[in-house]
């Protein structure tokens, strides 16, 4: 975390306080029952768990992107491309380590000095990471110094992200209107289509500025030299909107009221993993499918569709402008299903929501073959890996938009930033961190052919199903008081 990361948190968190303490002092005596109003609009609340959300998912679609455009040529530059390939995959990987040691860290402040300042903190040292990629030296200029700059860089984004979108998720549905929460819990969801967009529409802008050759890489020479730093210098402009916006917020009646009633517990982690560690499985793998499906619709299928049919193991030969521009009207559809998710999952439920989609996520992966392994005719691929990337994101759309409620929703006020954070970050070590590298092996594995890498989706889903089973419905939860969905599961 860095130097200014520390200051704006305590200085953040020093202001909350003091606030809170200060109003209950000049109170008057004569009154008892103050009147209880939102001090959160919902336009806020929407601005600000939206924000921060977008500039997180922007910042890894940018390496995501990089990682297969750049990186390998800039950082790792071996002779056999695919080595070259896993290799900044690894390094995109190893934020998902991070994470979790970022979810500790941060849902300790954020259960114990607010969810405000934790927010500010955690989106501060996430665009710092971010800028400073954009300003790596390369291998050529540095040698073996680079990579090791960039694990470290990739490492900070992890360990910042372990703390953005469970605060994200909480502020959301913390200032919920009653019967909304998961409506409320799919705008920062919401912050995946659209950071996505951002993020390679930027890199298209680029692409058609810049003089390129015909390339399926765009690997221009201007593009390799300074190109591919723009969109990481230009999260600064996104990180100092989310922080205009975040200052602006008060903390939740929820978490007031859990300081009121001495809720607050010494070490958040240490509570969390003894009385809510069936919780904390159950989420983390209530998550798996999700994070499966993401990273093979983003990360992977970039690779695949890029990949010349030529090449071993064989992609698409799709160009990189023209599978981009596919990607992004396929999450088009992952925003709009994303939206219609939440008010679905108000009125029937999380958990038989999560059921149904995650059978039909099987059937889907179970069919890869069937949309990406014919590379017969140009016309046909094009309309099929289209289908493919519309179906897949659809899905990815109404199975991560209920994420934002379900999990908080499994946990008590007092550890509910703690507990979240935990789930969904592990869950990206199991899902996210080793989706591309599995896919990559599976995919040279069977020769080309994308069938193994259905199985691996299948699988997941297999073990989210599982979880889904073993969970009760969140939807009806106490959300103010101490005791989470997860007290009658462990009574079940």
């Amino acid at each position: 975390m860095t130097v200014g990361s520390w200051f704006l948190f305590f200085y953040t968190s020093r202001r909350v306080i003091v606030s809170s303490a200060s109003s209950q002092a000049n109170a008057p005596a004569s009154v008892s029952k103050p009147v209880s109003k939102p001090l959160n609009s919902p336009a806020r609340v929407i601005a600000a768990s939206l924000v921060g959300t977008t500039v997180e998912f922007y910042d890894f679609y940018v390496y995501a992107t990089a990682a297969v455009l750049v990186f390998p040529k800039l950082f790792f530059p071996v002779a056999n491309d695919t080595a070259s390939l896993l290799a900044s995959f690894a390094v995109f990987g190893a934020a998902m380590v991070a994470r979790p040691i970022g979810a500790v860290f941060y849902g300790h402040m954020g259960d114990k000095r607010g969810r405000k300042a934790t927010l500010v903190a955690s989106l501060l040292t996430m665009g710092i990471a971010t800028f400073v990629i954009g300003l790596l030296p390369t291998y050529n200029h540095i040698g073996i110094v680079a990579p090791i700059l960039l694990l470290l860089l990739r490492l900070t984004q992890g360990f910042a992200i372990g703390g953005e979108w469970s605060g994200a998720a909480l502020v959301a549905t913390e200032n919920a209107p009653a019967g909304k929460r998961a409506w409320y819990g799919t705008f920062p969801q919401l912050g995946a289509p659209i950071g996505f967009i951002i993020a390679n529409g930027l890199f298209l802008i680029i692409n058609f500025l810049l003089p390129h050759p015909t390339s399926s890489l765009m690997q221009s020479e201007a593009f390799l030299s300074w190109g591919w730093r723009i969109p990481f210098i230009f999260s600064s402009v996104m990180v100092a909107i989310g922080l205009w916006v975040r200052f602006k917020l008060v903390e939740s009646d929820a978490f007031k009221k859990a300081q009121q009633r001495g809720a607050i517990v010494k070490v958040p982690f240490v509570d969390t993993m003894k009385h809510h560690f069936r919780a904390v499985v159950l989420g983390t793998f209530a998550m798996l499918a999700t994070y499966v499906l993401f990273y093979l619709m983003t990360t992977f299928s970039l690779t695949y569709g890029t990949k010349p049919t030529t090449a071993s193991p064989a992609g698409l030969g799709i160009t990189y402008t023209d599978f981009v521009i596919m990607q992004i009207i396929g999450v088009v559809f992952f925003g709009i299903f994303t939206m219609f998710s939440g008010p679905l999952a108000d009125s029937m439920g999380r958990r038989k929501l999560l059921l149904i989609i995650t059978v039909i996520i099987i059937v889907f992966a179970l069919a890869f073959p069937l949309f990406l392994d014919n590379k017969g005719g140009t016309s046909f691929n094009g309309a099929m890996v289209e289908s493919f990337l519309i179906i897949g994101f659809s899905l990815m759309g109404v199975t991560f938009g209920p994420m934002g409620a379900l999990l908080p929703e499994m946990f008590p006020t007092n550890v509910r930033y703690t507990g979240s954070a935990i789930a969904y970050n592990v869950s990206s070590i199991l899902g996210a961190a080793l989706a591309p590298i599995i896919a990559t092996a599976l995919w040279t594995l069977a020769g080309g052919s994308t069938w193994l890498v259905g199985v691996y989706l299948a699988v997941a889903a297999v073990l989210t199903l599982i979880s889904l089973i073993l969970m009760k419905e969140t939807k009806g939860v106490d959300y103010a008081g101490d005791s989470g969905v997860e007290s009658a599961n462990n009574k079940g």
